[in-house]
């Protein structure tokens, strides 16, 4: 059975939590198979979203999910889909 983990990742200050977030999606690496960015540009917003699509172990991704979480400004919402 074929399955992976969709992570979304809201950053309420992009300019303070970024390099943070950052280094912890660079620790993280080997997990993520797809990264999505996304900000209002028009505008430059601060708040953004990253979206994430993870292989690993539950207990890998967990870690990250705490990891990020950590951050101030960060909150992270994640969804596994199994597919047989």
């Amino acid at each position: 059975m074929k399955h992976s983990t969709i992570m979304a990742v809201l950053i309420d200050k992009r300019t303070d939590a970024a390099p943070e977030v950052q280094k912890v999606l660079t620790d993280y690496g080997c997990l993520i198979s797809t990264r999505l960015g996304m900000h209002e540009s028009s505008s430059c917003e601060e708040e953004g979203m990253i979206i994430l699509d993870l292989v690993g172990s539950k207990a890998e991704i967990l870690e990250l999910e705490a990891a990020l979480t950590e951050i101030s400004g960060v909150k992270v919402k994640s969804m596994e889909l199994n597919f047989d």
